[in-house]
């Protein structure tokens, strides 16, 4: 763990969505800040890591308009990238494994326009109402979400850092 540690902190170094809690614990956020389908994931390595499956938790504040269905759907599908990486070191892998699934992960997490019937079967999460804004949004591309996102936040101010570039990809 010792050298996977270091490997974390340097690939992370610098990206806003990684934090280390303890030098065995660490969190990650998927998505944007303000995006209503963000979420994130914390990672703990037992003693016996990587031997044994690392803790995975989704019991962050920041989840609390995630519906417990689909962090358990969650949960599931990174206990299986686990099962197949046991014996390695595996949290980068979570992570980008995540990142990389976000969209599945959060398909069914309702956004205030309830699309199919799937969906309203929505359990108890109440909507945030700044979503209504992102609604709109929701159907952009990436590279639209960045151009409108370089132009402006919601109040149509500039956002903080809006002229920096960008190193890490």
């Amino acid at each position: 763990p010792q050298m996977e540690l270091e490997a974390l902190r340097s690939i992370y170094e610098g990206d806003l969505c990684f934090r280390e809690l303890s030098p065995v614990s660490f969190q990650y956020r998927i998505g944007e800040n303000g995006d209503p389908k963000a979420f994130l994931i914390e990672v703990s390595w037992p003693e016996t890591y990587p031997q044994t499956a690392p803790v995975i938790s989704m019991d962050a504040f920041f989840n609390n308009t995630i519906s417990s269905a689909i962090k358990r759907s969650i949960l599931d599908k990174l206990m299986v990238e686990v099962e197949a990486n046991l014996g390695t070191a595996m949290t980068y892998t979570l992570f980008e494994y995540a990142k990389d699934n976000k969209e599945l992960f959060m398909e069914n997490q309702p956004v205030n326009t309830v699309t199919s019937v799937s969906n309203s079967i929505a359990i108890g999460t109440p909507d945030v109402p700044a979503s209504k804004k992102k609604d709109k949004k929701e159907q952009l591309s990436k590279t639209q979400k960045r151009k409108l996102a370089d132009k402006t936040d919601n109040k149509g101010e500039l956002p903080r850092g809006w002229n920096w570039v960008d190193v890490i990809k």
